[in-house]
């Protein structure tokens, strides 16, 4: 059987949501990440689901957020079904939202995690840039060019769009 990563469309939305509902604790939205997306529109072309058969075995959203006057491009949350895991789909999902944001014009991404799984997709621990409390400073990686770039994390308000067009990837 196959996975099939598409752009994450309206209709998924509240299949996506029950999805992170499931992986992730109840109170999820009180995260200090969740304060950086309010009012925030996504960056639609980056956020994925993954099926097979039509089943949604995984999702990953993407969020803009400013550090240093430069818009961001913050991952997550990755989200793969309990039944799914240890499959590969989290990883594939980074590959391909990587790929993705490179080709249309991010020059820069960022996530917060455990630094010995993202270190394979290039990220890094980034010096000197804050996510809001309480985020542990160790997680908070980055991948590309960051050179000069450090200060708090903030929201980006207005910056859904992509340094690009939004368009449907096909």
């Amino acid at each position: 059987m196959e996975i099939l990563l598409e752009q994450e469309t309206e209709e998924d939305w509240w299949e996506v949501e029950q999805l992170l509902d499931t992986c992730f604790a109840p109170g999820r939205e009180a995260l200090s990440s969740y304060r950086l997306r309010e009012g925030v529109d996504p960056v639609a072309r980056l956020c994925l689901t993954a099926r097979e058969n039509g089943i949604l075995a995984g999702a990953i959203r993407v969020w803009p957020v400013r550090v240093s006057g430069r818009t961001v491009a913050l991952i997550g949350p990755v989200a793969v079904h309990p039944t799914r895991q240890g499959e590969g789909l989290g990883a594939m999902m980074i590959r391909e939202v990587i790929d993705r944001a490179e080709v249309i014009g991010w020059q820069r991404m960022m996530l917060v995690g455990d630094a010995p799984y993202y270190s394979r997709f290039g990220f890094r621990k980034l010096e000197g840039v804050v996510m809001p409390p309480p985020t542990n400073p160790e997680r908070v990686l980055g991948l590309g060019d960051w050179d000069g770039i450090t200060g708090k994390v903030i929201r980006a308000a207005g910056a859904g769009v992509s340094p690009l067009r939004q368009e449907r990837i096909s």
